[in-house]
């Protein structure tokens, strides 16, 4: 296969890349926006499922490029080097600082440490409590049985799941939420919710 034949598919390929780069994260951004959770759906895929998806073609756009730019190595270090004439090297030289300043900025946040802002470390231990807690409610449990284990009135998470008052009590809450529109971690997020404001 000719060089140039190669080099269009690649750039092709690059270019179908950064359109699905570029739509998938506008859907995340603006169609399925942060607190959509699971509930919104679009062609059968909730915005973590899109955030995945566009996350792989995050990868497969990179591989693309670094192959793009490897085809091209010879051209780039040309350019940055230039005609050989006095200067040259220390074109070539800034040229390099350059793309080792871009990479390390770019690698910088991958290596910091993760904290939780405007929080001490007694509500961090508060929260991670009323995690694990929330997290012993199982999607086969009745709401009587979920008002047992975690102590939070089956009344008050009728109300925030938006079911009605006469709900079935003695059905589990993945079939409820089958019905009414909501899962699991709706379930735990109301647990943690109401053990927050005791």
């Amino acid at each position: 296969m000719r060089r140039t034949t190669i080099n269009f598919i690649i750039d092709a390929v690059g270019f179908v890349g950064f359109v699905f780069l570029t739509t998938t994260g506008i859907l995340v951004r603006y169609v399925l926006p942060p607190g959509s959770g699971r509930r919104a759906v679009l062609w059968g895929m909730n915005r973590h499922e899109w955030g995945d998806l566009h996350f792989w073609i995050a990868i497969a756009f990179f591989c693309v490029l670094g192959l793009h730019l490897f085809l091209h190595w010879r051209w780039i270090v040309h350019m940055i080097r230039g005609k050989p004439q006095k200067g040259s090297g220390l074109r070539f030289a800034l040229g390099l600082v350059g793309i080792l300043a871009v990479l390390a900025i770019a690698i910088t946040p991958l290596g910091g440490s993760v904290e939780q802002s405007g929080t001490s470390a007694v509500q961090r231990e508060e929260s991670s409590a009323l995690t694990h807690e929330s997290e012993r409610v199982r999607s086969r449990m009745t709401l009587i049985e979920i008002e047992r284990k975690t102590g939070v009135p089956k009344a008050y998470i009728i109300e925030h799941l938006g079911m009605p008052k006469d709900v079935q009590l003695n059905e589990g809450v993945a079939k409820l939420g089958k019905r009414f529109g909501f899962d699991i971690e709706d379930v735990r997020r109301i647990v943690r919710e109401y053990k927050a404001q005791k």
